[in-house]
């Protein structure tokens, strides 16, 4: 069945954004953005690939699946009532003020979840805990390069393809991204954070469903490092070095925490 989960995947995926963009809940302007080269692009390739990996990740691992949700959700709302501030100490310094920011929301909901996953997912109490590190920082690093067009759905489709092998789950990802990624590239859709963190999130799940400890402690040692040097990886990756696109900066905020230019495979 390894085989077809990113065939059923994206083609959940596509037809979730179908099915979007006929009914446009709410209102067509309420699911329409301009972007910096003046084109209009459907935020439908979202909530679709998030629904659609979660679905899918669900039907391997339901702890994952969970992951997946959790961390989509979180990203819906930060579209929906996110703020500018960007980075860790920002966010944490208001929330020391009495502020609860998007950013904060995302940070302990995305943690939350992926220990939550990890728990169920391993056995020892030490590897549970790196497990919801690497789950909750791969969401975050998908989101970090969310910077142009193509940059977060390519990142999950190179990470991912190498460890389709060892995880359907890295399948589960792949597909989905795959499914958004000419759209995306075309400046036809933007994903947005609900779908950068649920697809960076099932590719965690399927980094800890084929690792051990030492794989484990690797992976989660790098996405720590990303998120310290966040701002150097966003820049990074807006400097048309990945191979996906020269295309203009996204008008969604990428706007916290996220992936090291040190993650070079994922299994």
């Amino acid at each position: 069945m390894r085989g077809a989960a990113p065939v059923l995947t994206a083609a959940l995926t596509r037809a979730g954004t179908a099915v979007l963009r006929a009914r446009a809940p709410g209102g067509r302007e309420r699911w329409e953005r301009t972007n910096h080269a003046g084109r209009t692009v459907g935020l439908y390739a979202g909530p679709a690939s998030a629904l659609a990996a979660s679905v899918g990740a669900w039907r391997v691992r339901p702890a994952a699946g969970l992951a997946v949700a959790v961390a989509g959700l979180c990203g819906a709302y930060d579209d929906l009532a996110g703020d500018r501030r960007r980075g860790f100490r920002a966010h944490l310094g208001a929330l020391r003020d009495g502020e609860v920011t998007s950013g904060a929301v995302k940070l302990f909901g995305i943690s939350a979840a992926g220990l939550v996953a990890g728990a169920l997912m391993k056995e020892r109490a030490a590897d549970r805990v790196l497990a919801g590190v690497v789950i909750a920082g791969f969401a975050h690093v998908v989101n970090l390069v969310d910077v142009r067009p193509g940059r977060a759905a390519g990142a999950v489709v190179a990470l991912g393809v190498p460890g389709m092998a060892r995880s359907e789950l890295a399948g589960v990802a792949v597909g989905a991204a795959a499914a958004v990624l000419p759209d995306d590239l075309g400046e036809r859709v933007m994903i947005g954070d609900v779908g950068a963190h649920a697809l960076g999130a099932a590719l965690g799940t399927a980094v800890v469903a084929a690792n051990g400890r030492v794989g484990l402690l690797v992976h989660a040692a790098a996405v720590v490092a990303a998120a310290v040097c966040g701002d150097q990886v966003s820049r990074a990756a807006a400097a048309g070095r990945w191979g996906f696109s020269d295309g203009s900066p996204r008008p969604l905020r990428s706007d916290t925490f996220e992936q090291g230019s040190g993650v070079t495979s994922l299994l």
